[in-house]
């Protein structure tokens, strides 16, 4: 059980991190005083989480561990259809709107890096995008929302949304709206991890945040042959080479400056030996772009452009384009409530400018059915190494107690505003 894990040593909750944060207010009925007592037990369950990271798709063991931790708050969590996540609604007052706070819980496939205590136990598999992180803060607000539910103060319904699958696609995004989660919500938040902010301070922006994001796989195939006879054959090693080279440089030709678009080949292969011109070659990579209307023309650009410099080498192609994530483009007034909780939570010194990334995020999706904003939450760097999905990731986990009462301030704000 989580309530009986204990804070390890060499916690980066510093004493000199306030309840209060300097220049924020306190929040309602003494529950600062209750998130002071919970934050131990935060950190052990983030460390916990990211000792025992699992991939998207197979995150049953973390949604058994929200779960518990959200049956023993008094709530009543309900699993997803597949079992690998979570969806729990605080019920307020039943004349109140209902808001939605969402949090992502799969990690990658990378290896560990780091030396220290709560280092993955899992081979390949690391919590190198803060997921463990988000998952903590919003157990915290749960915990910190029942309370004020129990006693009448509560002015609506929160619905708590624990999502898999976020760094993959399909999208775990549109499996919690497929499964009702967002029946009857009238705005949707979500946080992530920003290493670039220091703890304290809070990412906003109106509009688009991230980018859009999709999957780009090209085989090519042919008769394959000799390598002392590439005129005889197909010359796939050269088709191949044409393909990662020329393709991301003429799709950006093909659309305004402005757009944003990359196009980046992470995997290419062909061949296994010297003097064997094989019969098969593969390239897959992502294609970004910052702009909706660019978007949703880029699947018939690139098949263009792939079609135009392989035609003459005279190899098949089979382009495989599979659909992501559009932009996340928050809406103004999810960001006038952000803004407002910001300095609520953390003080007029923790809003901060951010500007839109080249990241995908899942979240996009939730935005296409309800209005909503992501804040990107300050987690510190400690290294020049230590970044978004890198096997070194970590954060300064004070982070914790300032994305709970961020939350905590976010929720009320919205369930007030919408009234």
């Amino acid at each position: 059980m989580t309530s009986a894990l204990t804070l390890p040593t060499g916690s980066l909750l510093a004493s000199s991190w306030p309840e209060t944060p300097s220049g924020s207010q306190p929040l309602p009925f003494e529950l600062d005083h209750l998130l002071a007592l919970r934050v131990p037990g935060l950190i052990a369950t983030r460390r916990h989480i990211h000792s025992h990271p699992e991939l998207s798709g197979e995150e049953f063991e973390t949604a058994s561990l929200i779960a518990r931790e959200l049956s023993l708050a008094g709530l009543r969590p309900r699993m997803l259809p597949k079992g690998n996540g979570v969806v729990c609604d605080i019920d307020g007052r039943p004349d109140g709107p209902v808001i939605a706070l969402r949090a992502d819980i799969d990690a990658l496939p990378l290896t560990d890096v780091k030396d220290v205590p709560y280092r993955s136990t899992v081979d390949g598999v690391c919590h190198a995008c803060g997921h463990d992180v988000h998952t903590a803060v919003l157990l915290g607000v749960g915990m910190l929302l029942a309370q004020l539910a129990d006693i009448g103060e509560l002015p609506g319904r929160v619905r708590l949304i624990f999502q898999p699958a976020e760094e993959i696609l399909p999208c775990g995004s549109l499996e919690v709206i497929e499964a009702g989660g967002l029946d009857d919500v009238v705005q949707i938040f979500a946080l992530h991890c920003d290493p670039n902010l220091p703890v304290g301070k809070v990412g906003l922006r109106v509009g688009p945040i991230t980018a859009a994001a999709d999957n780009v796989t090209v085989r090519l195939t042919g008769p394959g042959g000799h390598t002392a006879r590439p005129h005889l054959t197909v010359d796939l090693v050269d088709a191949l080479g044409r393909l990662i080279t020329e393709v991301p440089a003429l799709v950006s030709r093909r659309v305004p400056a402005n757009s944003g678009l990359l196009l980046v080949f992470g995997h290419a292969s062909a061949g296994t030996r010297y003097n064997v011109i094989p019969s098969e070659a593969c390239a897959s990579g992502t294609l970004r772009v910052m702009d909706r209307d660019t978007w949703e023309q880029a699947p018939k650009i690139v098949a263009q452009v792939v079609q135009d410099v392989i035609a003459p080498t005279g190899a098949t192609v089979d382009l495989e384009y599979l659909r992501g994530r559009p932009p996340v483009s928050n809406d103004s007034r999810a960001i006038d409530v952000l803004t407002a909780a910001t300095v609520e939570a953390l003080g007029p010194e923790g809003v901060a400018e951010t500007p839109q990334s080249m990241g995908g995020e899942d979240f996009s999706w939730y935005l296409e059915y309800v209005p909503g904003a992501l804040a990107r939450l300050g987690v510190g760097r400690s290294a020049p190494n230590i970044d978004l999905h890198r096997a070194s990731f970590d954060v300064d986990e004070r982070a914790i107690p300032a994305g709970v009462r961020l939350m905590v301030q976010t929720a009320l704000r919205a369930l007030a505003a919408v009234r």
